[in-house]
């Protein structure tokens, strides 16, 4: 029963994340302070009360249309919210949380939730606008490196390394294509997250990646939704394939790069 309860708190905690993630990924990218105030509808331009505002539960309530004005509500708030609730309650599940809390600490719960909070964030803002915000992926390194260093990790610098070498290599790819391919955002963000994972599973991450957007692209491609030689934002593979590997990057490693343990 008590481990029901550290789900359903992680999740409505999660919920309540996703409805800040909302107005943020769709502020931001229009200059708009997420301090600025409520909510309001696109269509009547009123403001959303309090209890039309809370996550998931409102819009089952009011049947995915605005109280004042009747106009559906996009998917894409409630498909946040669940998202950001789901993948909270994965990554502290599969990271040793819940029944193995010791695992992990308060501490190093927050970290995971905030780092899972804000690449959901990237991942929105580069799938809608193409941009990686700066602010977000500095917030992320300045993290992971202080980490790493009161950690006293003894491969500080092999894992280091492997990050700026990892950037670089999409930096390459960025100057190639003349930002066609691949962004500068693109290579912050590998710089930001490598840290975390280290070697060698840096390096099935950004693999990996790769397979996803190939995989990806070529389904658009299919339907009718992109075409060859049209930019496509590569920040969401990044961002699911980094969740991939944290997850399971020791199997991954194992199971296709063992000589590279």
């Amino acid at each position: 029963m008590l481990l029901f309860i550290w789900y359903l708190l992680i999740f409505v905690f999660g919920l309540a994340a996703g409805s800040f993630l909302t107005a943020y990924t769709w502020r931001w990218p229009r200059g708009i302070s997420i301090a600025k105030g409520r909510s309001i509808c696109d269509n009547c331009k009123k403001k959303i009360a309090w209890y039309d505002n809370i996550p998931l539960f409102s819009y089952i309530a009011l049947g995915g249309r605005c109280r004042n004005c009747g106009k559906k509500i996009s998917l894409r708030y409630p498909l946040i919210e669940l998202s950001t609730g789901v993948l909270f309650v994965l990554t502290i599940t599969l990271l040793g949380g819940f029944g193995r809390l010791g695992e992990l600490g308060f501490l190093l719960t927050a970290y995971y939730l905030l780092l899972a909070a804000v690449l959901i964030a990237i991942f929105i803002i580069d799938l809608e606008n193409q941009l990686i915000p700066d602010g977000l992926v500095f917030l992320i390194f300045t993290l992971n490196v202080s980490l790493l260093v009161l950690s006293s990790d003894k491969n500080f610098y092999q894992i280091m390394f492997t990050g700026f070498l990892s950037a670089f290599f999409f930096l390459f790819l960025n100057l190639v294509t003349r930002g066609r391919g691949m962004g500068l955002g693109d290579a912050k963000l590998v710089l930001a997250l490598s840290p975390i994972l280290g070697y060698p599973q840096t390096i099935v991450w950004i693999f990996l990646s790769f397979i996803i957007g190939a995989v990806v692209g070529l389904l658009l491609i299919a339907v009718g939704k992109a075409s060859f030689g049209k930019h496509i934002a590569f920040g969401p593979f990044l961002v699911i394939a980094f969740f991939i590997t944290l997850f399971w990057g020791d199997l991954l490693v194992n199971t296709f790069l063992p000589y590279l343990g």
